[in-house]
């Protein structure tokens, strides 16, 4: 199946925030397909967008490890050849391995760092050309409040999350005046499965460090994503969208 839509491609699309972003770049015309590495993962995006009456005509699924550049490759071609060719990307796909430096394994370190930040240069390596031959893209890159503040436990996450930022910013100005955007967006705490296995306890301190005195909605950080992608931000690129309810508010 071929689609006139524009084909967003997003990767790590079946977490919490990635499927949002999914649902709500489809609410939006996009033909939205979502990337996971991990079987059985998707039963839950299947839901979910079963449950917001997104059907095959709307989004699809395609399968690949983001950390192997040919994998990649293979995936992107594929996309374009069932759906059409990439004109959004959202680099979503992360993990964490917390731990204090002293103790990080080089398992643990090269881990966070091919799965966040090699990733994107695997993915988006595969798209720009097209983009800059149509003479239209969004690429979008989820980094994290840690990039800008560090957080302990994270030198790992935190050095790929900042290295995302970096990317952003540089191919952002090569790319500008052929018609492609590429920003990024950094949530703070975010409400998914993951938030909610945090103990009781610490959950109440980390809420209660942020001024606005919750945590995001998976919804509002996929609501910034979509306005990165749209029409109506044309002139916006190599920025950094922090949504973190004022936890981190210099940069």
């Amino acid at each position: 199946m071929r689609t006139d839509k524009r084909v967003a491609l997003v990767t790590g699309g079946v977490g919490g925030i990635g499927t949002a972003i999914c649902r709500k770049l489809a609410a939006d015309g996009c033909f939205v397909v979502a990337n996971y590495g991990i079987p059985g993962t998707e039963e839950a995006w299947k839901q979910a967008m079963s449950n917001a009456v997104l059907g095959g005509d709307k989004v699809a699924l395609a399968f690949g490890d983001v950390t192997d550049f040919a994998t990649m490759g293979s995936m992107v071609r594929q996309v374009a050849a069932d759906h059409g060719p990439v004109a959004v990307l959202v680099n979503c796909a992360g993990i964490t391995r917390d731990s204090t430096f002293r103790k990080m394994t080089e398992e643990h370190w090269h881990a966070v760092i091919d799965t966040n930040l090699t990733s994107v240069f695997n993915v988006t390596r595969h798209v720009i050309d097209g983009m800059v031959e149509r003479g239209w893209g969004r690429i979008v890159n989820i980094s994290s409040v840690n990039a800008t503040r560090g957080q302990f436990g994270q030198t790992n996450y935190a050095a790929a999350k900042a290295g995302i930022l970096g990317f952003t910013k540089s191919l952002a100005q090569e790319v500008v005046k052929k018609g492609v955007t590429v920003n990024a967006v950094s949530p703070g705490y975010v409400q998914t499965d993951m938030t909610a296995a945090i103990r009781p306890d610490v959950l109440e301190q980390i809420v209660g460090s942020i001024p606005a005195g919750r945590m995001a909605t998976t919804d509002e950080i996929a609501d910034a994503v979509a306005f990165l992608c749209s029409d109506k931000a044309a002139y916006i690129t190599g920025t950094n969208l922090s949504v973190n309810g004022g936890l981190h508010m210099y940069q």
